[in-house]
């Protein structure tokens, strides 16, 4: 046979969880023709001293607007993953009516945190059923492969209208409408569907999303549209405590159920630990384990690291942001800004002030800023400078706070000469979620669950707080290799990667190394894998800004047998298609 190209000399990690093993691997056509002792090719990898794994999938991100004009899907590429799920949390863009457009955008500015001008000129709006929706962003080629999840918020504007962001409950007729219109997108190849519910996510102009209002009676009547399919799975993301009602664990867990028995199809949640909530990751556990025993398959998508959000004067948010002098000076090029910064009499009167509540009626910022804000002396003992080489597991002793405490000074007086670091570029790291015991310990017992799925990237949202898109690679480096305690066995990492979530997905053409299956490859020199330093960059439409973040030792990744990917650089291949389930 002869083949397009071959990978000789490599450690092959099957992505089924067993045992490396030494072989050859020979492509042809996009597919694994070979494995073992291959013949001639067109084009070799050299893989000597590197592991072989199948391409990564990532079950959670946001690329539903970037992907209409952007051919890379940077940064995920860069980290190994070869197929992109897109249209998680509830939030998306089809389908949409011409008049519904600024209010998606604005949707989706609030809960992902990407700019709604990037949006504004980006988006090309080729569509209006969820079916074209799919058929435009499949016509354009891309770095890798990815697939969509019909999404609640714009179903539910498409159906309701202005009432559906109203507080008002969908009639009978409107979840008819709303289930065939699941029905039509699943149809055309949606790889299931995603709902929100939480207090959290807000729309730019404050007000809660149009899914958040939605009735069990609803979600249950959208669900149906799955029963009986053999493809298409349920994704849900619920804080349980609702700034409106306070602790409502039981009631939403019920509705969630509900949810994903309607439907009789795989459903997956998000799972983290909450400082408000420490325990409650626990009691999202238990009701899980219950599910599974009375045979309904539910999974938790969970993080290998904590949640964390960076602050600084180029990112979203930064502890300076409340402040009266900050906010008069907040629009101006970052130079000027910490040129007049550093002026000793701006400076005292910036530190003297009391900050202003940014979240309320007509704000995007959530609650949590403010309480931040206002617990500020605390919470800068979970604040870190995240370092070159990045740590993301640091002790509280390692803290701004603690170091604060060291040098005698206030906190703010800390924080705000920190910002000013590197000429306004030094980026603070904020372990939000995951980190309550300054340790990961309850990540890896999250990790470990028998219903977990790695998920929670967050790829594409949240691009000037958040850069989380880095976790399979860190999931590899750290947790299988340079973690002291507790390390995982690098065959499951690379099947958490890779085949668990080809088989939740119900994709039976890639996730695992074997004749026949999509040359989906990654080919990494373990030793050398590792993460660089976020950086804010600004190529996003109508020179919007977004934190961005490269890794070390990825020799190639190969998509369709194609490399996208050489020695940590990106090529001018673009094989990646829309998969239809």
């Amino acid at each position: 046979m002869s083949l397009d190209l071959k990978i000789t000399g490599g450690r092959v990690l099957a992505g089924d969880g067993g045992e490396a093993y030494s072989a050859d691997i020979g492509i042809v056509d996009g597919r694994i023709a070979e494995i073992g002792s291959c013949g001639a090719a067109r084009e070799t990898i050299d893989a000597a001293g590197a592991i072989v794994t199948p391409g990564f999938i990532d079950l959670h991100t946001h690329y539903d607007g970037q992907i209409s004009w952007d051919d890379e899907l940077r940064p995920s590429v860069g980290f190994g993953v070869t197929t992109a799920v897109l249209g998680n949390c509830g939030v998306g863009f089809a389908p949409v009516r011409a008049q519904d457009h600024d209010r998606l955008v604005r949707l989706m500015e609030g809960v992902e945190d990407i700019p709604g001008t990037a949006l504004h000129e980006g988006i090309t709006w080729a569509w209006e059923s969820f079916p074209e929706y799919l058929e435009h962003i499949d016509s354009n080629p891309h770095t890798i492969d990815f697939a969509v999840m019909a999404v609640h918020d714009p179903i539910r504007v498409y159906v309701m209208g202005e009432r559906a962001s109203c507080n008002e409950q969908a009639s009978e007729d409107d979840i008819r409408q709303m289930h065939a219109i699941v029905a039509e997108a699943l149809d055309a190849g949606a790889a299931g569907f995603s709902t929100g519910r939480t207090d959290v996510h807000r729309t730019a102009d404050g007000d809660w999303t149009p899914s958040s209002e939605a009735t069990r009676d609803e979600l249950v009547g959208i669900a149906s549209a799955l029963k009986g399919r053999e493809r298409g799975v349920l994704q849900a993301v619920n804080d349980f405590n609702l700034e409106r009602d306070g602790d409502q664990f039981d009631e939403e867990f019920a509705i969630l159920e509900a949810f994903a028995r309607a439907a009789g199809r795989p459903c997956s949640i998000s799972l983290m630990q909450r400082d408000f909530a420490p325990d409650q990751w626990r009691r999202i556990l238990t009701e899980t384990e219950r599910l599974n025993a009375d045979g309904v398959d539910f999974r938790v998508q969970v993080a290998p690291r904590a949640i964390g959000v960076f602050a600084g004067l180029d990112c979203t948010f930064h502890p300076l942001l409340a402040q009266p002098s900050y906010l008069a000076i907040r629009d101006k090029p970052l130079e000027e800004r910490v040129r007049i910064m550093r002026e000793p009499e701006f400076r005292a009167r910036c530190l003297a002030e009391t900050p202003i509540k940014l979240s309320g009626e007509g704000s995007s910022v959530p609650p949590i800023v403010d309480r931040i804000i206002g617990e500020i002396d605390t919470i800068a003992f979970k604040l870190f400078r995240l370092g070159e080489d990045p740590d993301y597991e640091q002790p509280a002793e390692r803290s701004l706070g603690a170091e604060a405490k060291r040098d005698g000074v206030p906190v703010m007086e800390k924080l705000y000469d920190v910002c000013l670091e590197l000429e306004g570029h030094q980026l603070i790291y904020f372990p939000i979620y995951n980190y309550t015991e300054f340790s990961y310990d309850n990540v890896r017992t999250m990790l470990t669950h028998p219903r977990a799925l790695l998920g929670l990237s967050d790829g594409g949202a949240h691009v000037g707080t958040i850069c989380d898109a880095s976790f399979p690679a860190y999931l590899l480096s750290y947790w299988t290799r340079d973690r002291n305690d507790g390390r995982l066995p690098l065959e499951r990492a690379v099947q958490m990667l890779s085949a668990d979530a080809a088989d939740y997905l119900g994709l039976d053409d890639r996730g695992r190394i074997a004749v026949g299956q999509r040359a989906d490859i990654n080919v990494i020199d373990y030793d050398a894998l590792g993460l660089k330093a976020p950086r804010m960059v600004a190529d996003l439409p109508a020179g919007g800004q977004r934190l961005l973040q490269d890794a070390r030792g990825f020799v190639a990744t190969l998509v369709n047998g194609l490399p996208v990917v050489s020695n940590d650089v990106l090529t001018a291949e673009r094989p990646g298609r829309l998969v239809r389930f």
